[in-house]
């Protein structure tokens, strides 16, 4: 998903430049200008409140542009991002931006600034106001509007340079020779946009199989708890001695060992394109708890995909595993089996709804050969990442 704020003062050409961007990137237009007119079009009891308050060049309270942002967002599910201009205007305005996006499981990915002196701004809103009868377009409002933006808007900039958002383009020049300049700002840093994959599957799915091919074939850094936590026995480490027991009965570990774990497994790799992620998020809380994981990298879960098997297919595959080089302690006993099976569907179903409400929950078939899986698995993938990117 790739959310961008266009930013500048009124007349820097953020209209003009936004239809370009709508079209290469399938994105949801959010203009607050546009939301305003609008409601005031229609005479709605918003569009009176705001009307007044529009004409005279101030800006309409947050509570009420708000409402009307996440009512546009929620309702373009097919987008894949947000362009929002004209918002945030405030600083204050940007703490609710966040807390909006957090709200929808995503964030702002960059900030770009249109810079165009105010000479050029004056004139060029004064001739826009000939051409489209805009009543907002007074020479008297004009100069209400651009001291509100120095007033008030740039301090917005800082907020963003200050988390490494924000990027200024020079707004002067032909309109497509500007366009070039934006389009390079975001490919240059679209790279920054991680793919995180969680991998779920009852236990003998193949998940830990397919997510270090799939890993491998896109890039991407494979995080397995059970293999960490197998790790720390075999070293001998206070934590492993800790969380052994409840590895001998398939059980799920205390919840801050695997943070510790997972943290420092991201930490290592600071130049990663994402993560898979197997093993972890098993429970409702874990799941809490990866979001914040990321969201302290600036990251976010891209996609959950369960690798479906039924139950008697998993209890052959784990008997026959019981007999390898592979074999897991918990592999060794029916009863052991029957019960991690028991805590999957459980514990993990209410992971499942919950990327299912986010939209971000995939399934597919995980019967077959290891080739047969990687490449229905590889192509959901490969699609996913497209669409995050």
């Amino acid at each position: 998903m790739l959310n961008i704020a266009l930013f500048g003062p009124p007349g820097a050409g953020k209209g003009t430049q936004s239809k370009r961007l709508l079209e290469k990137y399938n994105l949801t237009y959010i203009s607050t200008g546009d939301m305003l007119r609008s409601e005031i079009a229609s005479e709605s009891v918003l569009g009176m409140r705001a009307k007044g308050v529009i004409e005279k060049g101030g800006l309409v309270s947050d509570d009420l542009v708000v409402q009307m942002i996440e009512e546009n967002i929620t309702s373009s599910s097919d987008k894949q991002g947000i362009l929002f201009d004209g918002f945030p205007r405030t600083v204050v305005q940007s703490y609710i931006l966040d807390g909006l996006l957090l709200k929808l499981d995503t964030q702002l990915d960059m900030m770009i600034s249109l810079n165009v002196p105010e000479d050029q701004l004056i004139e060029r809103l004064l001739l826009r106001a000939k051409d489209s009868g805009r009543s907002d377009d007074t020479l008297e409002v004009i100069k209400v509007r651009l001291q509100e933006y120095h007033n008030k808007t740039k301090p917005v900039a800082d907020y963003y340079k200050e988390r490494g958002k924000y990027y200024e383009i020079d707004g002067v020049g032909e309109i497509d020779e500007i366009f070039e300049k934006i389009v390079k700002v975001i490919e240059s840093h679209r790279k920054d946009i991680l793919t995180n994959i969680v991998l779920l599957g009852k236990p003998g799915s193949g998940k830990g199989t397919q997510g270090q091919l799939i890993a491998k074939a896109h890039k991407l850094v494979y995080i397995s708890t059970g293999k960490m936590l197998r790790k720390e026995i075999a070293d001998g480490s206070d934590l492993g001695k800790q969380v052994e027991p409840f590895m001998e009965r398939g059980e799920i570990v205390q919840d801050e060992i695997p943070i510790r774990l997972i943290e420092k497994r991201i930490g290592n790799h600071p130049n990663s394109k994402g993560f898979i992620f197997k093993g972890f998020p098993r429970t409702m809380v874990q799941s809490y708890i990866l979001d914040g994981l990321l969201m302290k990298e600036h990251m976010n879960v891209s996609a959950v995909i369960e690798m479906e098997i039924d139950t008697i297919t998993a209890l052959k595959r784990l008997n026959a595993r019981a007999v390898t080089n592979r074999a897991r302690t918990y592999d060794k006993s029916v009863d052991l089996i029957i019960n991690r099976l028991e805590q999957y569907k459980e514990k993990t179903k209410p992971v499942i709804d919950y990327y299912r409400k986010q939209s971000k929950y995939y399934a597919i078939d995980g019967t077959g050969t290891e080739q047969e899986v990687f490449e229905r698995l590889n192509t959901l993938v490969a699609q996913i990442i497209k669409e995050n990117y």
